[in-house]
């Protein structure tokens, strides 16, 4: 078996202390993008971010999931901060919290 050969470029080595970020940002961003980390909930926050707010009924309208299971989600997306919910008489209307997803934002831009 014939081996491509590896790029030219190698990892350099240095003796540079490791900088590593602190802690309350890497929990941050482990604990957004842990909200992203299932297509469904992928999919749910597209779909929030392409209107002003939903009903879970028209949620699962446009999901191939039981309301059981995008409930799941949602609740997982709620904990994180990432969706709010507001009790509209018996529905909860569900809309992205913007300062959450801006946070999201700038830690993926500061990895």
């Amino acid at each position: 078996m014939v081996r491509a050969k590896a790029d030219s470029q190698k990892c350099g080595t240095t003796d540079e202390k490791l900088a590593l970020p602190d802690v309350a940002w890497a929990e941050d961003l482990a604990k957004l993008s842990w909200a992203l980390a299932h297509p469904a909930r992928v999919r749910i926050v597209r779909l929030l971010l392409d209107r002003m707010s939903c009903m879970c009924g028209e949620i699962v309208e446009e999901m191939p999931l039981a309301q059981s299971t995008v409930s799941q989600h949602l609740k997982i997306l709620k904990e994180t901060g990432l969706v709010q919910g507001e009790v509209d008489g018996p529905k909860v209307c569900y809309c992205i919290h913007k300062s959450a997803m801006a946070k999201l934002k700038k830690l993926i831009a500061e990895l």
